[in-house]
Order: C-alpha cells, then sequence, then structure tokens
C-alpha cells in the first residue's frame, strides 16, 4: 500500500477547505492544505522553466488526489497545481486546462497569465488562476513515460497508427505498453488516467483551493474535460468557458475523420495563401496544392531526408506541417519548410514538429505526445485491427495531403494491451440537469476542432455560442483580440453570455 506522501516545505498556504460532502474515504484528501512554494522543479523543460519565470507571483504545489476514487484508501498520486493570486477584489479561482490531452497546465497557466496580463484583462483582478497538470502529464507524479528523449529525437517510438504509416504487429502493441507501464508508475498507473478520473481530481482541486463553485476555461481538450466535470458536478459549476470545443456526441471514428477533415480545410486555406507568393513549392495553383505536395513527401516514405542533426521521414513531414497548421502565424514556416525540402533538407518541418511536442533547444523532451496517447487509451474506443485500417482510410481520404500513395496494413489500436478498458463512453455530458449558463467560443477556421462541432457541443450544454471569424485553434487566452477579452471577461466576472448570435472577428 502506498501511502499519503508529506506536503512539501511552504512559502504560502492555501485557505481552508470549502466544506464538501462527497463520497466517503475523500476527507483526507478534501481536508489537505496546499504548501505553496517557488515553481523550480515544475517545469519539464528550459524552454517551460524560462517562460514561468517571467510570470512574477507564480507559485506552485503538489496536490494529492486517489489513484482509484472507488478504492481511495490505496493508492494516492501527486497533481501538480500552479496559482497566481488575483491582484484585487477577488471572486475565487479560475481553473485553467490548455489542452491536449497531455497539456501541461502549470506551463498553460504561465502563459495564461502572460496574455491576459498583457491584454489588461479584469480576470487577473478578479481571480487566482490555475492550472494543474492532469493526471500522468508533466510534473504530476507518476507522469507517462514511454521512450527516452534520444528515441523521441529518432522517431523510433510510434504511438498510433492514425494519420501515420505505422504498421503494428501484435507484438509491437504488446511491447509499447509495457514500456509505458513500467516508466510510468505501473499498470495501476495507466488504469486511472481518464478524463472522469481527471474531472474528480478537479472537483478535490476545487474544495481544497475554498471554492464552493467551480469557475473553468477549457481550451481544445480542456472543452471535454470541461463537459465531463459538467457532466458529473453540474451543481458545482459557477461557470465554465469552453474554448475550441470538441463534439461530445462523435464517438472516435466519427471525430477523428470529422478532425483531419479540418486541417485539409487548413491546408488548403494555406495552400491558396501560399499561391499568391512568388516561388511557392506547392505552385500557384491551389486546386493542385495537394497533388504538389505529395510529389515532395511521398519520396520521404522510403528515403528521408537530413534534418537538424537527424532525419526527416514522410511521417515526420506531415506531422511538421500539421503542427504548423494550428496557426495561420505558423504558415510561412510551413512554406519555408516545403522550399527547403525541395533542395533536400528537411529542417524547417523538423522543428515544426519540435516545436508543437515541446522539445527544447537542449534536446529535453515534454511527455505531451506519451500523455496523449495514454490518456487517449482510457478515453476513445477500442478498435480491432479491421477497424483501425478502415480508419485510417477514412482519415487519408478526408484529408489526402496525407496520403502516402502506398498500401497500408496493421492499424492496430495500440491500446489493444492497455490494462483497463476505457471510461469515458460516447456520447457523454448529455442532458445535464442544474448547469447554470455556459459558454462555448469558435473560430469558423478552426483546424482541429472544427466550428461545427463547437455547434454541437453548445446544443448538448445548452451554451451560448460567441463565432470568431478567423483562423486558428483557440482564442481566449491569447488577449489579443479585444472583442473576444471582453465576452470572456463579462461571462467570468459577471456571468453574463454574449447575445445568441453574437460575433467576433480576428
Amino acid at each position: 500500500m502506498a501511502l499519503l506522501v508529506p506536503l512539501v516545505a511552504c512559502t504560502s498556504e492555501s485557505p481552508a477547505p470549502a466544506t464538501s460532502s462527497g463520497p466517503p474515504g475523500l476527507d483526507r484528501f478534501h481536508q489537505q492544505r496546499l504548501q505553496w512554494t517557488k515553481c523550480d522543479d515544475y517545469a519539464t523543460t528550459e524552454t517551460e522553466s524560462t517562460i514561468m519565470g517571467l510570470v512574477d507571483g507564480l507559485e506552485c504545489t503538489r496536490m494529492q488526489v486517489p489513484l482509484s476514487y472507488d478504492d481511495p484508501g490505496v493508492r494516492a498520486i501527486e497533481v501538480a497545481v500552479a496559482r497566481r493570486a488575483a491582484t484585487g477584489d477577488k471572486l475565487g479561482s479560475l481553473v485553467t486546462n490548455p489542452g491536449g490531452p497531455g497539456g501541461s497546465g502549470v506551463f498553460g497557466a504561465a502563459t495564461t497569465i502572460l496574455g491576459l496580463v498583457k491584454a489588461k484583462s479584469p480576470v487577473v483582478e478578479r481571480f487566482d488562476l490555475v492550472g494543474f497538470d492532469p493526471r500522468g502529464v508533466g510534473s504530476t507524479e507518476p507522469a507517462v513515460d514511454c521512450y527516452t528523449d534520444a528515441e523521441a529525437d529518432r522517431g523510433s517510438v510510434p504511438l498510433t497508427t492514425q494519420g501515420t504509416t505505422v504498421q503494428w504487429t501484435e507484438d509491437d502493441t504488446r511491447a509499447l505498453v509495457e514500456r509505458c507501464a513500467k516508466g510510468s508508475g505501473g499498470s495501476d498507473a495507466l488504469a486511472h488516467l481518464g478524463t472522469r478520473d481527471v474531472a474528480r481530481d478537479m472537483d478535490v482541486l476545487r474544495v481544497v483551493l475554498g471554492d464552493e463553485k467551480l469557475t473553468f476555461l477549457g481550451q481544445s481538450y480542456g472543452t471535454r474535460l470541461g463537459a465531463v466535470y459538467a457532466e458529473q458536478f453540474p451543481r458545482n459549476v459557477r461557470a465554465m468557458l469552453l474554448d475550441g470545443a470538441i463534439d461530445s456526441r462523435q464517438g472516435t471514428v466519427e471525430r477523428r475523420v470529422f478532425a483531419f477533415s479540418g486541417f485539409q480545410a487548413a491546408f488548403d486555406r494555406m495552400a491558396a495563401f501560399c499561391a499568391r507568393q512568388a516561388g511557392c513549392p506547392i505552385g500557384r495553383a491551389p486546386k493542385a496544392a495537394t497533388a504538389e505536395f505529395q510529389k515532395l513527401v511521398r519520396p520521404l516514405y522510403g528515403k528521408p531526408v537530413p534534418a537538424l542533426g537527424g532525419e526527416l521521414n514522410f511521417d515526420a513531414a506531415v506531422g511538421g506541417v500539421i503542427s504548423g497548421l494550428y496557426t495561420q502565424a505558423a504558415w510561412p514556416r510551413i512554406i519555408k519548410g516545403l522550399s527547403q525540402l525541395k533542395q533536400g533538407r528537411g529542417d524547417e518541418l523538423a522543428q515544426l514538429g519540435f516545436d508543437f511536442s515541446g522539445r527544447d533547444a537542449k534536446g529535453a523532451w515534454t511527455n505531451f505526445a506519451e500523455a496523449l496517447y495514454a490518456i487517449n487509451c482510457m478515453d476513445e474506443d477500442r478498435l480491432s485491427e479491421q477497424q483501425g485500417n478502415e480508419l485510417r482510410t477514412a482519415i487519408i481520404k478526408s484529408a489526402p495531403f496525407m496520403d502516402p500513395g502506398i498500401d497500408l496494413t496493421g492499424a492496430r489500436d495500440g491500446c489493444e494491451y492497455w490494462p483497463a478498458p476505457p471510461t469515458l463512453g460516447f456520447p457523454y455530458a448529455q442532458n445535464i440537469q442544474g448547469l447554470p449558463r455556459t459558454l462555448v467560443v469558435s473560430i469558423t477556421g478552426d483546424p482541429t476542432t472544427p466550428h461545427a462541432g463547437a455547434v454541437r457541443l453548445a446544443e448538448s450544454l445548452g451554451s451560448t455560442l460567441l463565432t470568431v471569424r478567423g483562423e486558428g485553434h483557440t482564442i481566449v487566452t491569447a488577449g489579443t483580440n479585444p472583442c473576444v477579452n471582453q465576452a470572456a471577461a463579462d461571462y467570468l466576472i459577471n456571468l453574463e453570455v454574449p447575445a445568441a448570435d453574437a460575433t467576433c472577428t480576428l
């Protein structure tokens, strides 16, 4: 039996926990007092450390939660939490999640704070801004660890077949799960990484922070986390803002095809942007851009090109492009990378992939990709090999720029030997009773959580929808759009939602 780990030395102490009438066995977790200290040991890369160091007043702690809520007395784990105190008349805490799954909420809190401070948002005055690394992520203990940084650089431990050319055997998927279990706290830890458990952790956090009701801002995957929390604890919600929303009605197959169709649409818009420039590496005719792109990247399947001291293969090239499609600001980098590819090098496309995954200049990686894989194993539908092959075919049909031009098999589910079945279930967050007014924000040109999915999530939750016209994935924490900034502040502070047909423009 694992015992609760002693709390770290403090520089400040949280207020007394809010009262809670939670399930038996949770009292010791609800009654803990968080001991806050500097965040020096909470960054996992030099990049994270540098950015977190820019936030005045940022402090960190570790909160204890049960590994299993069905048996909370057996084993505890530690969730990393970051906070910056409200600078004015405090309303409570604003808990945030930056997405993924697998994104660090501790690091995400730092970037959120910097964006809102730059925008001079009144949100920073009225709320303690709080982020946490969900179980398995970042500085939470145990964290998911399936391969070394050197293996990550080589791309030698794939974690999925979907959207890639990976072809697995049964031995491959068994060995992958065994490796992850060995480095991640054991099979029991892998079995309790799902969003339903994270939502329960978030309710423990609410209590320990001293908040009677939760005020939450979730982005991308954070909209799934928010929706699941709303389903499980509707009467504990004060306000919930969901930005870059995932449709809670779509199962694994439908949603992944839907998401990749969004990337194809973003690729087409990037190609049209490129076509207006002299020397566009995929041509001046946007309708032919996918075919021109395929001519560039398909040879990489059998013959990678040099890139940043290693090699860039087909999957890494496509992955770099996808990483750049998340924001219009990165389109010139994609174009630069494709121009380099014509010259036989893959540096910029490789760097785009590194940047998205959180690899720093010294070669240290976050565990984003590993945690994403592991959390999805506890959320997503398990697929047979035939279903996996059919899904890969459907993805390539919906996003033909990713087509390698070869026949692929072996699209086995990387979770097929996971120690527990998934726990999320689809659809989720339907017909919730007692949920207060919530707000969904969605960009019309979102490449990975297309706008139509946000419309449907708003319908499922009975939310007000704020439509933002433009390109990009999530906007609220950037602090760059006055229209969005005002709508977010009005809602989070005063619980005032926009008009039903409200729009902003980037």
